[in-house]
């Protein structure tokens, strides 16, 4: 069973980077594509990135090309590299197990198992 823990966040300025990572204790990460979300105050929790189990990654247009999401099965663990960040992205970053091996969609419930989250704050 995936069970998900994320690390990384904190308190950063405009331009910075960041790098968040994902454990998961229950050793399955592996079988299953990978997810990114975020929830800003007073916002619906949107999609941020994925990496299906073969290594294909997605990206929403918000964070293309200054977001990362890569993995490492070895380790159990999936990272997101957070570069140039933005105030828009202060958000608690959710880290989530897709249903299956395969990227099969950006929906919240395309994603079985979620960790408790992990605060990204950007200050000016």
């Amino acid at each position: 069973q995936v069970q998900l823990v994320e690390s990384g966040g904190g308190l950063v300025q405009v331009g910075d980077s960041l790098r968040l990572s994902c454990a998961d204790s229950g050793r399955t990460l592996s079988s299953h594509a990978m997810g990114w979300f975020r929830q800003a105050p007073g916002k619906e929790r949107e999609f941020v990135a994925a990496i299906s189990g073969t290594g294909n990654t997605y990206y929403a247009d918000s964070v293309k090309a200054r977001f990362t999401v890569s993995r490492d099965n070895a380790k159990n663990t999936v990272s997101l590299q957070m570069n140039s960040l933005k105030l828009e992205d202060t958000a608690i970053y959710y880290c989530a197990a897709g249903r299956s091996y395969f990227y099969s969609g950006r929906s919240q419930r395309d994603f079985g198992s979620w960790g408790q989250g992990t605060q990204v704050t950007v200050s000016a």
